[in-house]
């Protein structure tokens, strides 16, 4: 799927609001069929594994699904995967071909854990979810929190691998989702803005504003990041009952008063420099939004900040 340029910008201009509007109620749609999907096979499992690449919205997606069955009358969770990272061992722990830690790899999380987890929970038992702490690189159980699933209730597991062999594979009952940021903007046939830029936007706009990263730390992850989703991450969507994109056709708009400001300090030995600067290029095309119009509940908020939801 791609927008249209043209027509994002008329819309900026001419009823910015309702534009707006129309596209957070489109993804409110997608939301809404994702739940009638799980409640569909609520029979056969509680679990549902929501799986997508960095900066995909995963997120803020478990938390509106969660938030569309609580609105249908059941009670729905939204657990974080990232929980579920094993304490790094850094003698054991997998690397990437240039030696670093590869923290992209499944052999980080503790399939076994999730595996048990999702057993007890379809069993109506309690469990404890695991805290990790990464500002300590370590998981503590003692911090757990307890998850009890009554008759009715799910639990929505988001993470980059949900849909892994050795999570989603253990438990096939399971409703299974896949989401990315997968539409480019063109102009004409020719090519504005591409759907992978929008989530390096994403990235690189939460990574500064949120976890004190710079873009040129963001972009030297970046690499192992697309190189993770390829090997761990893209060969299991196929698996997922829905897939679906989070990308808004709002949001380069928006991000046009955050991204070119932070990208303007990519020093030009960076191997990514010729590629930022073709983004700051891109950036140019898009008639702004300022971003006070954006709702609260937007998943845009996720990485633009000031939203309604609450993000660990």
């Amino acid at each position: 799927m791609a927008y249209q340029l043209q027509e994002i910008n008329r819309r900026v201009k001419s009823d910015v609001t309702e534009f707006l509007a129309e596209c957070d109620q489109s993804y409110s749609q997608r939301v809404s069929l994702a739940a009638d999907k799980i409640l569909a096979n609520l029979e056969r499992s509680p679990i549902v594994l929501l799986s997508g690449p960095s900066g995909s919205g995963k997120t803020t997606t478990a938390l509106k699904i969660a938030e569309e069955l609580r609105r249908r009358g059941v009670n729905s969770h939204a657990v974080a995967m990232d929980n579920y990272f094993k304490t790094l061992d850094r003698r054991t722990v997998p690397r990437t071909p240039e030696g670093d830690i590869d923290y992209e790899s499944p052999l980080c999380m503790d399939m076994d854990l999730l595996d048990e987890h999702f057993t007890a929970l379809s069993a109506g038992r309690e469990i404890l979810i695991p805290k990790f702490e990464f500002a300590r690189q370590m998981r503590n159980d003692a911090a757990g929190v307890p998850l009890q699933l009554g008759k009715n209730e799910i639990a929505i597991f988001e993470g980059i691998h949900a849909l892994n062999d050795d999570i989603a594979g253990r438990h096939p009952e399971a409703t299974k989702l896949y989401i990315s940021a997968r539409s480019n903007v063109n102009e004409g046939a020719e090519l504005r803005f591409k759907g992978t830029w929008m989530r390096l936007t994403r990235r690189t706009v939460r990574d500064y504003q949120f976890r004190g990263t710079d873009a040129a730390q963001t972009l030297d992850m970046w690499a192992n990041v697309r190189r993770g989703e390829k090997l761990y991450i893209s060969p299991f969507k196929n698996r997922a009952d829905i897939i679906f994109d989070s990308s808004l056709p709002y949001e380069v708009s928006v991000m046009r008063n955050f991204a070119p400001p932070i990208l303007k300090s990519v020093p030009e030995n960076n191997e990514r420099y010729e590629e930022i600067m073709d983004l700051m290029v891109a950036f140019e095309h898009f008639e702004p939004i300022d971003p006070a119009l954006v709702a609260g509940d937007s998943l845009l908020r996720e990485f633009i900040g000031g939203g309604t939801y609450k993000y660990h």
